[in-house]
């Protein structure tokens, strides 16, 4: 299977100095031919430096870091709880276009946690407390009657409060490498990397 690439050429000369002003370009073009252009791999390593990979929505552009948002006691938790190199990648496939960003997580304070699940879908809400993610259950109908359990405790006339064991991750970034298609896989690819506060950027072969 092949397809030819063919897009927008990417100029290190005519690009922001700052890559988050190029993301932004990118993400509001993304965003009406794109299905959830917000979807993005998020990886980590594990004490045994055994890579994992699994897709998680960027939620929001915060002091220059990419948000969002899980359980607290899940496995990527961990993992990022043992070590906080990240690295993150969007694929825009109807553009040709991939956005990787490689940074550092940390976790974002509960008061922020608090005002953005309270914006979440109820059931979404509910979600959070039924499920103890990435842990070993007999069934689907475990999961099924937790959230039923949640559902009649919290009614339609009570305020879900945000669980403890829920909450925000920042990933603030090092490198942001942008990768164009192009025809005959002579592919654009311009990776900025911060020094110090400034950054900088340079052309790499496809």
């Amino acid at each position: 299977m092949r397809k030819e690439y063919r897009g927008t050429f990417l100029d290190a000369e005519f690009t922001p100095g700052n890559p988050l002003e190029l993301f932004d370009i990118w993400m509001k073009e993304a965003v009406p031919v794109v299905t959830e252009p917000n979807a993005m791999t998020l990886a980590t390593v594990d004490e045994f430096l055994q890579p994992f990979q699994r897709v998680v929505l960027l939620k929001e552009i915060y002091q220059g870091g990419f948000v969002f948002f899980t359980n607290y006691q899940s496995r990527k938790a961990q993992q990022m709880n043992h070590d906080p190199r990240v690295s993150l990648h969007f694929f825009w496939q109807p553009l040709a276009r991939q956005v990787m960003i490689c940074g550092a997580v940390e976790k974002m304070p509960f008061d922020y946690n608090e005002r953005y699940f309270q914006s979440r879908p109820r059931d979404s809400q509910i979600g959070a407390w039924a499920s103890p993610q990435s842990k070993e259950i007999g069934s689907r109908e475990v999961i099924e009657e937790a959230f039923d359990v949640w559902m009649q405790k919290y009614d339609s006339s009570h305020l879900i409060p945000c669980p403890d064991h829920w909450g925000g991750y920042i990933v603030s970034p090092q490198k942001i490498e942008f990768w164009q298609g192009q025809p005959s896989r002579l592919h654009d690819r311009l990776i900025y990397t911060l020094q110090e506060e400034t950054w900088s950027k340079m052309r790499l072969a496809p």
